[in-house]
């Protein structure tokens, strides 16, 4: 994919600043100082539980909301003051979008192209979003799934800079969501930067260099996905069926224990290396057999549970 030259030399400063920022609904901050930045070329996620703020976040990006306060800048311009102008270099998938139900998917792709200096081939693009077998197809006969494969086609149409997807892959099975995924990461390595907000932890992992976790508004960690992992509290577990009781004070005992569950005599623990080097020990000393023994590497979905979980009395 090929694009117009930059507005600004990328090496002074990021294609995306966030600084502080506060958004209000109703006198509540659902976005409460919030700062972040988007280098050029990065897939940048944002994850977060519903609510947390996440789509408002985008949406001052994007400029279709002003902050109450702080900065958002976009190749260093105010998004809200001067949005014609980012508008041309920042392509949007929003999580909600509707078109009208007689438009044709070819007339949309058409349309949205002439809005741009310069436009990509929507050809090929329609093509590898699987849209050329319903390019006579109207809008209003769509799947949900091809409308949003229709919405991605739109966002990256006018060949931007940056692009922002809201949720991209809500609705695509399983193949299809993978297509995108390579889609994604052929648009990055054309150059373009990629701004995900999405709630699928394995999309994020395969796709994200870093990811900014909001809970409840504010930023709860930004790090790359496997930094997240290595700060989670159980990076480690461990899961077997004993082939005898033990006794859960030695448990609980046990090094850097995260956490314990049992469920149909089988016991999971999370936790470091020296949890499973300990756990081993203890079965030895017991003589106790681990059936089905699997470790297994926490995984990003642990770390944004260990991220967001509410905090105990």
């Amino acid at each position: 994919m090929c694009r117009a030259g930059p507005l600004r030399d990328a090496r002074t400063m990021p294609v995306i600043e966030v600084t502080a920022l506060r958004k209000l609904y109703g006198g509540r901050a659902v976005v409460d100082d919030v700062s972040f930045g988007v280098e050029e070329g990065e897939i940048f996620g944002i994850l977060g539980p519903n609510g947390a703020g996440k789509t408002t976040t985008v949406e001052c990006v994007e400029g279709l909301r002003v902050p109450d306060g702080g900065r958002v800048r976009v190749t260093g311009l105010d998004p809200a003051a001067d949005h014609e102008r980012v508008s041309r270099v920042l392509g949007a998938q929003l999580q909600q979008s509707e078109l009208q139900p007689r438009i044709t998917v070819r007339e949309a792709l058409e349309l949205y192209a002439s809005f741009h200096r310069h436009p990509l081939d929507w050809g090929p693009l329609a093509g590898r979003l699987g849209l050329t077998g319903r390019l006579g197809s109207h809008f209003g006969k769509l799947s949900g799934g091809q409308k949003q494969r229709l919405f991605i086609a739109l966002a990256l149409v006018g060949n931007p800079r940056i692009v922002v997807l809201d949720e991209l892959t809500t609705g695509l099975d399983p193949r299809a969501r993978r297509d995108t995924w390579r889609l994604i990461e052929d648009v990055r390595a054309g150059g373009v930067t990629v701004l995900l907000v999405t709630h699928f932890m394995e999309e994020a992992q395969r796709l994200c260099d870093r990811i900014a976790v909001i809970d409840k508004g504010r930023l709860a960690a930004l790090d790359t996905p496997s930094g997240l992992i290595r700060r989670s509290a159980g990076a480690t577990v461990i899961s077997f069926t004993p082939s005898a009781p033990l006794d859960e004070r030695d448990l609980n005992a046990l090094p850097q224990l995260a956490s314990v569950e049992h469920k149909d005599g089988r016991i999971t623990l999370s936790g470091t290396d020296d949890t499973v080097d300990a756990v081993l020990t203890l079965l030895a000393r017991h003589h106790v057999t681990a059936h089905q023994l699997r470790v297994t590497d926490a995984t990003l979905d642990d770390a944004f549970l260990d991220l967001t979980k509410e905090p105990t009395a």
